[in-house]
């Protein structure tokens, strides 16, 4: 009996060593390259961003196509941030007694506002209309969230192992303050 046990634990053994580690390792190589392909994407973008001061309709699509070759599918998220500065005076109504203090102000644009101005409706200008570039000016500050939504063979393979539910396979935030306003 003691033998019959141990030669179907030696047989468990050597499938889970042949078969299923090989794959699991597999699986994860496989996710980390998209990381790495997502993450180098998405710093050249941001980099670009940075560096020209707008985003164009042409440089949001070669994102997305660059996101796609690794096979997976992404919710991208951009977060821009506008500094104002609001001066305030003793009468808001009579705009004519400054106090001589200032209150900073950041205003937030998000993916949808961005992706109306990238992409209007059917009938606007072309996609190499400069109206339709999205512009930043600097001291403004950009950020782009990357997070895979489908779910990968390397996450299937853990939670089978673990019987827990894994994080996405790929997050990548990244972003900076903008440095120049090439438009």
């Amino acid at each position: 009996m003691i033998n019959a046990a141990s030669k179907l634990l030696a047989v468990m053994l050597a499938v889970v060593l042949l078969y299923i580690y090989p794959t699991a390792e597999t699986a994860n190589r496989q996710d980390d390259l998209a990381r790495m392909t997502v993450n180098q994407s998405v710093v050249r973008f941001v980099d670009a961003v940075r560096t020209k001061g707008y985003i164009s309709p042409a440089m949001y699509s070669e994102l997305e196509e660059q996101l796609a070759r690794t096979g997976n599918a992404y919710e991208i998220l951009i977060e821009h941030l506008h500094k104002k500065y609001v001066p305030h005076y003793t009468d808001p109504m009579n705009q004519s007694t400054f106090t001589g203090t200032y209150e900073t102000v950041e205003d937030g644009y998000y993916t949808s506002q961005i992706k109306e101005r990238l992409f209007p409706a059917a009938g606007g200008p072309t996609k190499d209309d400069p109206g339709r570039r999205y512009t930043l000016v600097m001291g403004d500050f950009i950020t782009i969230t990357v997070q895979s939504t489908n779910r990968t063979s390397g996450m299937l393979i853990r939670e089978w192992l673990n019987g827990t539910p894994t994080a996405p396979a790929v997050l990548t935030t990244y972003g900076g303050m903008v440095l120049n306003e090439d438009y």
